[in-house]
């Protein structure tokens, strides 16, 4: 296993920084309190932006990945954005959907020695991301529950958490959507050994503390 790969399975909690939830003013501090909590990776989501507003957001959190090359930035969705920071610092990523091209394509674009992960929504397209094991570096399965951030979208189910958790997948994965001190413990039990949390995490002031709760839940500390 390489160090990138090593650096990933270890990741136990994955936070994202999400302009949805987060003031663009705020975004620094917010990745900061994260990344004091433990977290391993951090991916800025800003689907809402112009490209040129995250191309600046991302350069505003670059000093931070700079000076914590331990910790993950991911790009999340915008390919030639990612492609940028990845040339600039190691640390560094690209999370795509299912409907944001091959990961093939995207690889290519970021280069070889750089997180990239992506989105599944079923048992078969999670079997489908692992078979990419040369290309991915992991995936997400979700939403688990019910969450704001995926508006629309119907929850997967502990169930999906179960299965992809039975076929024992080579590639690290993580559980997103809904995932909060409640439902934690649950999606443990279900075979989850890896979690995203976005508005469980943002929404609290004290966001640092709010990630070492999650996570001291999850594991059942």
């Amino acid at each position: 296993m390489g160090s990138l790969s090593r650096r990933i399975s270890d990741c136990v909690f994955y936070g994202i920084a999400d302009t949805g939830y987060v003031a663009h003013e705020d975004m620094f501090s917010k990745c900061e309190q994260m990344a004091d909590a433990g977290a391993k990776i951090i991916q800025l989501r800003a689907k809402k932006e112009d490209s040129p507003t995250r191309r600046n957001l991302a350069f505003n959190l670059l000093p931070l990945f700079k000076k914590r090359p331990d910790t993950l930035f991911i790009i999340n969705d915008d390919i030639e954005l990612a492609a940028e920071i990845c040339s600039l610092i190691p640390n560094a990523g690209l999370h795509i959907g299912q409907d944001d091209g091959a990961p093939e394509d995207a690889r290519r674009e970021i280069g070889e020695n750089r997180a990239l992960g992506l989105s599944t929504h079923s048992e078969e397209q999670a079997a489908a991301a692992d078979a990419m094991s040369g290309i991915l570096d992991y995936f997400a399965v979700g939403p688990i529950y019910a969450t704001g951030t995926k508006p629309g979208r119907e929850p997967v189910g502990l169930g999906l958490v179960r299965k992809v958790a039975a076929s024992n997948p080579d590639l690290p994965w993580f559980c997103i959507g809904g995932v909060n001190a409640r439902t934690a413990r649950a999606v443990r039990d279900a075979g989850g050994r890896r979690i995203v949390a976005v508005s469980a995490v943002l929404a609290p002031d004290d966001t640092e503390g709010a990630v070492k709760s999650l996570v001291a839940e999850f594991l059942g500390r």
